[in-house]
């Protein structure tokens, strides 16, 4: 499984300009495939004008789906290419669409691929990425005299908290990295005196 990925850190748009023609990159998240495909139907939305809309999204950590499109240019030269520097990017659950208006120089398959592959690298530059890595969830269950201490010395060792829920006993979700579960295992033994109990979940992506 992919340990890591980069990903959109926020929408956004970055223009740049190849022998007259304006390529527009917008650039977004996509949890899935559907969030991809409305975002391609937004941009193309309000660029009814343009000459063409093209667009790739890469959707789950492994990539399960890659998606490309031309929209009119020769193919291959467009989505593509594209594509292509997203997963060279190493860019999961994200789409990118790059508006061309048409400046009167015809660039050539070869301007082509370029000028697409390049206005994904170049937005992706200039909006940034953010790395999401693999991790584990657990839930350490405490009781209330502790749990206050126990927060403020999770969250001090950097520890990601994601939730905190109050019942007969605390249960304090956190996010661990596989290589940090022993590790943590004899931290909270020592940290509660044997008293909090750790029960490991599932996994998920994130910034832990």
């Amino acid at each position: 499984m992919q340990e890591q990925y980069e990903t959109v850190a926020h929408e956004g748009v970055h223009e740049t300009e190849v022998n007259r023609s304006r390529f527009l990159c917008a650039l977004a998240p996509a949890a899935t495939e559907d969030e991809a495909q409305d975002f391609v139907r937004r941009v193309r939305a309000e660029h009814p004008g343009a000459n063409h809309n093209c667009f790739a999204y890469v959707i789950g950590a492994d990539a399960s789906v890659q998606k490309a499109s031309d929209d009119g240019e020769p193919g291959g030269t467009a989505g593509v290419p594209m594509l292509q520097m997203l997963m060279r990017r190493d860019i999961r659950y994200a789409v990118a669409v790059v508006t061309r208006y048409f400046g009167g120089v015809k660039l050539g398959a070869g301007g082509l691929i370029r000028a697409y592959g390049g206005a994904v690298g170049e937005a992706l530059d200039t909006l940034g990425t953010v790395t999401r890595r693999r991790y584990r969830l657990g839930t350490v269950k405490v009781d209330h005299a502790l749990a206050g201490r126990l927060e403020n010395d999770l969250r001090s060792t950097g520890r990601a908290v994601r939730a905190v829920r109050y019942g007969e006993a605390v249960a304090i979700e956190v996010g661990l990295s596989e290589a940090d579960l022993d590790a943590f295992r004899s931290w909270l033994a020592d940290a509660s005196a044997g008293t909090a109990t750790f029960d490991l979940g599932g996994e998920a992506y994130g910034t832990v």
